[in-house]
């Protein structure tokens, strides 16, 4: 009885914007009653975001994955090509940008430009394509890449990550999205990641970038073998660098996808750890605004519980993704059926920009969008006739 009263006082004073420890953290994630959890976790969020705190939020974007070629061989993925490999592609810059024109006839307000860690991409390749991105299609804000690719693309080019990082702000990187981070402790990102940086040095370049002024996003893989205690030292190390530069703008934690690659899902997260850990991140992350539900990886139904579990945002309508797809990742959505789902959860959905500000409110449904385009994973450029660029339209691909 003692350790549940503790466990009740733990979580009201954390849902009243108290800090947890980091071992208050573990212990709720691992004991805590599932209910209790999410309706503390619920409560942070109401107090949090008090006046609007009946909506929940999406955004339309597209993950324009430019090359598959890959020098790093993390064990999880199911994306990447050997770069020696015949089955390497790399996509053009038209190519590049006839997506670009696709996801501004549909509405989109973010790209995502991800791919593998080209053994020839230095920091001239992103600032090439970044600019051409941002002189043809101005209103498009460039949300890509992460601490990762910023350690690898300054290495090519022989820069510091501080050059590079201001280079590619300076040719139209909007934000950083956080990619790369998937567990930040040693033992379990050298186990599926060893060749990419430690969870330090992904920190340490995320908080250079936030220094010079380009926000991000930050994200946890779950599912690859991590131990509780892991995933809750994950959220440690995300708050004290939140602490030294406030950079971060939401938290992000996914599942591992089993399919087509080196893990073959030996290990996997089930859907009540997926929403533990989306209800003790809220608790405990007191310092990142927003927590996003990531129905792509978890499915709708999930993806829609995740909102009475801290979540204050469900994601995208993601126009086109690959990498995660590529292990499996089949759940599919349009913009009508996120707009019923968060309905559905009692919330009124709204659509988000990159940095979260309000852009269309959908508090009436009789006025929602009927577009039947505005679908997640199109994975072509197929609109014809259309308007946002249309010397760059394609008819099929």
């Amino acid at each position: 009885m003692g350790q549940q009263a503790d466990r009740a006082t733990m979580l009201d004073r954390a849902a009243g914007g108290g800090r947890l420890t980091p071992e208050e953290a573990l212990d709720l994630y691992r004991f805590a009653p599932l209910h209790a959890l999410g309706a503390a976790a619920d409560a942070a969020r109401r107090r949090r975001y008090a006046g609007v705190e009946h909506i929940a939020t999406y955004i339309i974007e597209r993950n324009i994955n430019y090359t598959n070629a890959c020098v790093t061989a993390c064990k999880f993925c199911a994306f990447y090509a050997p770069p020696k490999s015949d089955k390497v592609w790399t996509r053009d810059l038209d190519d590049i940008l006839r997506r670009c024109a696709e996801t501004v006839e549909l509405g989109g307000t973010q790209i995502m430009f991800q791919g593998g860690h080209h053994p020839d991409y230095g920091v001239e390749y992103y600032e090439r394509h970044f600019r051409a991105i941002k002189d043809a299609f101005p209103q498009l804000v460039i949300h890509s890449l992460g601490a990762s690719e910023v350690d690898h693309m300054a290495r090519i080019s022989g820069v510091s990550a501080e050059e590079a990082i201001s280079r590619i702000h300076a040719a139209g990187l909007d934000s950083f999205a956080g990619a790369g981070a998937e567990l930040l402790p040693a033992r379990p990102r050298q186990a599926i990641a060893p060749l990419k940086e430690s969870g330090e040095r992904w920190l340490e370049i995320m908080e250079t970038a936030h220094r010079l002024g380009v926000e991000s996003t930050s994200t946890m893989l779950m599912g690859t073998g991590e131990t509780n205690a892991e995933r809750i030292e994950h959220l440690r190390m995300i708050r004290d660098s939140q602490d030294r530069t406030g950079g971060f703008r939401a938290f992000i934690p996914y599942l591992y996808q089993p399919q087509n690659n080196h893990l073959r899902g030996r290990t996997q997260a089930t859907i009540f750890e997926y929403l533990r850990m989306l209800a003790v991140a809220r608790l405990f992350l007191d310092n990142v605004a927003h927590i996003q539900g990531s129905w792509l990886t978890t499915g709708k139904e999930a993806g829609q519980l995740s909102l009475h579990y801290g979540a204050d945002d469900l994601g995208s309508v993601m126009l086109e993704e690959n990498v995660v797809s590529s292990a499996g990742a089949k759940h599919r959505s349009n913009r009508m059926e996120l707009l019923h789902l968060i309905r559905a959860a009692g919330r009124v959905p709204a659509q988000r920009a990159t940095t979260y500000e309000h852009l269309v409110v959908h508090d009436d449904p009789a006025n929602d969008p009927v577009d039947d385009r505005v679908v997640s994973h199109l994975s072509s450029t197929a609109i014809e006739g259309g308007t946002a660029h249309p010397e760059l339209t394609v008819l099929n691909s």
